[in-house]
């Protein structure tokens, strides 16, 4: 069970999100039904504490309102001097188990799953006070992070939102026969993600290995956020070796030994492994800085991988181009669907 330290501000409540977390967030007026294509802000500073599954120390993170044009932006507020590091594709450092922004010798780690939050929330601009490295990991999907920007409110404004349109594919492959890996970003009018896993193993080989959500018709809050992040028992003492999974718990992760799943309450999907991968991508792919008008295909593919392909992206100028969206009848159908309410 998580609580927040410190006092509370005036007008600050705490409230206990369904997975039993304690968040910290400002009293505000009901957020009003929102229009989609404009870019987005939260209304209020909410802030909670928790864990890096990484790092395993306990960090403090406060997502705060950003002016339009803004972007996602971290913030190391434990340093002598606050260090900003953009969200950018360009700005990743470390693909080890998590993408990893880093300027320097600072770094700010885990950032996929609050991205991928922000990219199911249609939210553009945002500050990120952090009191250590890593983001924290919660129950190890994006849940917890959509809570927490709905409670702080969603808002518009006053600045068109860009999209990046994928004009032709762009691919990236590593490895060969068996060990081959495979992104791909191709034409599609909306946003739709299809991905194949392949771990050899009895307790995910019994669910799904491959999913596609096209989201003009599926749900990212209802359908990937709650996708939970896994391991392997026997990889544990390896990654704690390389200073990686030393915060890591049954609850925070899918976790399985040879066979089975540990976690007593079993899955939330029945395609949990690969949904998680697709969060994992559309966090990854937010890295880009905007949304994306595009259809991502991947087979194993990773955090590595995954910056590769937007890397590849940004480099091939004529592959892509920035779109805006003047009404609701122009735009994909994918963004008026899932963005329609906050």
């Amino acid at each position: 069970m998580l609580r927040v330290h410190g006092a509370k501000l005036a007008g600050e409540v705490t409230i206990r999100t369904y997975a039993g977390d304690f968040i910290d967030f400002y009293r505000r007026p009901p957020t009003a039904h929102i229009s989609m294509f404009r870019q987005r802000s939260i209304q209020n500073l909410v802030r909670t504490t928790g864990v890096g599954v990484h790092s395993g120390r306990r960090v403090e993170l406060t997502l705060r309102p950003a002016e339009a044009n803004t972007g996602i932006v971290f913030h190391r507020v434990d340093l002598p001097q606050v260090v900003d590091l953009p969200a950018q594709a360009m700005g990743v450092g470390d693909t080890r188990m998590a993408s990893v922004l880093q300027q320097g010798d600072v770094r700010v780690s885990t950032v996929e799953h609050l991205m991928s939050a922000l990219a199911g929330l249609g939210i553009d601009n945002l500050h990120v006070d952090l009191t250590a490295e890593e983001v924290p990991i919660m129950d190890g999907s994006a849940a917890t992070f959509v809570y927490l920007l709905r409670s702080a409110g969603i808002v518009e404004q006053n600045a068109p939102k860009q999209f990046i349109k994928v004009l032709k594919p762009v691919e990236i492959r590593e490895g060969e026969g068996r060990n081959l890996k495979w992104a791909r970003l191709e034409p599609h009018e909306g946003f739709a993600l299809a991905f194949s896993i392949d771990f050899r193993h009895p307790a995910i080989d019994s669910t799904a290995n491959f999913a596609e959500i096209d989201f003009a018709t599926h749900s990212y809050v209802r359908e990937i956020a709650r996708a939970r992040t896994f391991g392997f028992v026997n990889e544990v003492e390896a990654l704690r070796s390389m200073g990686l999974a030393r915060g890591g718990s049954l609850d925070n992760a899918i976790v399985m030994d040879e066979y089975r799943v540990l976690n007593s309450d079993g899955l939330r999907y029945d395609d949990e492994f690969v949904k998680h991968k697709i969060l994992d991508a559309i966090g990854d792919l937010y890295l880009l800085g905007k949304p994306l008008v595009a259809r991502y295909v991947a087979c194993k593919s990773g955090h590595g991988l995954n910056n590769q392909l937007a890397r590849a992206l940004l480099a091939q100028r004529d592959a892509w181009e920035l779109v805006t969206y003047e009404s609701q009848a122009a735009a994909p159908q994918a963004f008026r669907h899932e963005w329609k309410l906050a």
